[in-house]
């Protein structure tokens, strides 16, 4: 395990080259940054936008400690990403863990598993005892529970976590290790795809299995653009693992996010890394499909009673909220006022900054109408067994239904999925209403409305602008 001395000389010594994330835009003479995740203004010195200007050439990070502390700042705020020339691990010390219950496929997962340390199978409980397993539970205690048996046992710093019907890409590590250069990364995760197929279920879960994060790398946290990484497949350091006391045994589902959300709480990276693949096996019956779905949507009120605001399903400023709720209300005249008003104020509050006026009203703008996808979300996903019904009674109230599902074609259109249309609108309205009737379920088992209620947080003002 390497001590505080070494991992900040591996850190020094470690090639860095940085990337810029698709967000970011540059001010000023590039002394300003617009972007990350959640979306920030930063404000550089001079020599800073310099250093950014090399950077972003394709200059590497120096090892001077002020320049590699700003390349820190700009990853930490996801305006850029790291590119690591090699790192200070490789496979050998790295051990997998499997959950497995009722499950033989693992001899796949196994043999794409040969150059690491080791694999630790867990059985939980299996109707029919597995053979091979490292350790077995007489009875199933959750995939939370599997998997601290089975870091328990491991003696690497890392261990990935895979699912037993997980099939990984040949050398999908090669681009996780890497992160691992940087002291501070506790957690990276892989693109987790889902396997194709010829039937409906097959096709549509290619395209929107809730464990594919997307083709765009982020650090993971809450509220970002990827708020969470499942352990499908991620690699984890072992000592992060024990200072935390690993995954919380008392949650079914959403144990993966728990934990990711508590290494961000505790200042540690969890990165998400799409260079790296595996592929996932999906349901193979509709019912089990929507099962999974209902089961998802169950782990929100646990993790709101954990983590607050971290799982609610709307973060908009109060502002936004008043525009939307004026939409909702059927007054367009105060929505478009509100918006407008308070758009206007946005570059006064950010005088100062390097962000020309007309540039932070659209910005106000633009985060106004994009807060309405969250809404469309919200209302017809977490919030339909209350917000579909009212909406329906009023001629408007179903125009905005409409144009809620609407996003159903919307993205039918840009992604062109294997699936045609009369069958891919189903699915998705089904997705929503499989996911929000858990959520629903969790809240009352849990007596809290914590998963249902959005969280109305102010816009930064000068003082929220982060100097690096």
């Amino acid at each position: 395990m390497s001590t505080p001395s070494a991992a900040a000389t591996t850190r020094e010594a470690a090639p860095l080259r940085l990337d810029p994330d698709v967000s970011l835009s540059r001010l000023a003479g590039g002394r300003t940054l617009l972007g990350g995740s959640p979306y920030r203004v930063l404000r550089l010195s001079a020599a800073g936008a310099r250093l950014v200007d090399g950077w972003l050439g394709g200059q590497q990070v120096s090892g001077v400690p002020r320049q590699r502390r700003l390349a820190e700042q700009l990853i930490s705020a996801g305006v850029v990403h790291p590119r690591y020339a090699a790192g200070p691990f490789t496979e050998a010390d790295v051990t997998a863990v499997i959950p497995v219950r009722d499950r033989p496929e693992v001899r796949e997962t196994l043999g794409r598993l040969t150059e690491l340390a080791g694999a630790v199978v867990v059985d939980d409980g299996s109707a029919v005892p597995l053979p091979g397993a490292a350790l077995r539970h007489p009875v199933s205690r959750g995939p939370a529970a599997a998997r601290n048996s089975g870091w328990r046992l491991a003696k690497t710093e890392l261990i990935a976590f895979l699912d037993s019907d997980v099939v990984p890409e040949p050398g999908w590590l090669d681009a996780l290790l890497p992160h691992f250069a940087d002291p501070r990364v506790a957690a990276v995760a892989p693109r987790v795809r889902s396997l194709p197929g010829a039937g409906a279920l097959q096709r549509y879960e290619h395209e929107r299995s809730p464990l594919d994060l997307g083709p765009l790398p982020a650090v993971v946290r809450p509220g970002s653009r990827v708020s969470y990484v499942p352990t499908a497949a991620l690699v984890v350091r072992r000592s992060a693992l024990c200072a935390l006391g690993g995954f919380d045994e008392t949650m079914r589902f959403g144990e993966d996010v728990d934990l990711v959300w508590r290494l961000a709480a505790r200042e540690h990276l969890v990165r998400y890394e799409p260079a790296a693949q595996v592929w996932h096996s999906p349901r193979s019956r509709w019912s089990a499909w929507a099962r999974q779905r209902f089961d998802y949507g169950t782990s929100a009120a646990p993790l709101a009673l954990r983590h607050g605001t971290a799982a609610a399903p709307v973060r908009v400023s109060p502002w936004t909220l008043a525009c939307w709720g004026a939409v909702a209300a059927g007054r367009p005249a105060a929505a478009s006022a509100t918006a407008l008003i308070t758009a206007s104020l946005l570059p006064r509050r950010l005088r100062g900054t390097g962000v020309p006026a007309e540039d932070a009203v659209a910005l106000a703008l633009r985060g106004h109408w994009g807060a309405g996808r969250m809404f469309a979300d919200a209302v017809t996903r977490s919030w339909w067994p209350v917000a579909v019904p009212a909406l329906a009674a009023s001629r408007h109230g179903r125009l905005l239904l409409a144009a809620a599902w609407a996003r159903h074609l919307a993205d039918w259109r840009a992604q062109r999925p294997e699936l045609p249309l009369h069958q891919w609108l189903p699915a998705r309205i089904a997705d929503d209403l499989a996911y929000g009737a858990g959520v629903w379920w969790g809240a009352l088992r849990h007596r809290t409305l914590a998963p249902l209620l959005p969280d109305a947080q102010e816009w930064p003002g000068r003082d929220g602008v982060r100097r690096a």
